[in-house]
């Protein structure tokens, strides 16, 4: 199982955003933060349950969660890679 630290990409698997693709911007013992860069912006992050997620095998570096923007570029990228297999 991949480690929940800053910049990890995650996939909701519960609640309204299930199946949607987030980026870990903190992380402790039980809950995490997440944003996407569109519903939910980094400068309104939403706490997650860790159970609510699972980590996949991709980290963002930190130029790529500086903007919303470029936050959901990566994001985008990385579901389309997704899509392919």
């Amino acid at each position: 199982m991949a480690e929940l630290e800053r910049g990890r990409v995650v996939k909701s698997i519960a609640g309204r955003d299930s199946g949607y693709l987030l980026v870990v911007i903190q992380a402790d013992s039980k809950t995490v933060t997440v944003c996407d860069g569109k519903e939910r912006p980094l400068d309104r992050p939403k706490s997650k349950n860790i159970r609510h997620t699972e980590p996949t095998e991709y980290m963002l570096t930190e130029a790529d969660m500086l903007t919303d923007r470029a936050l959901r570029k990566a994001l985008r990228r990385i579901d389309v890679l997704n899509c392919n297999n």
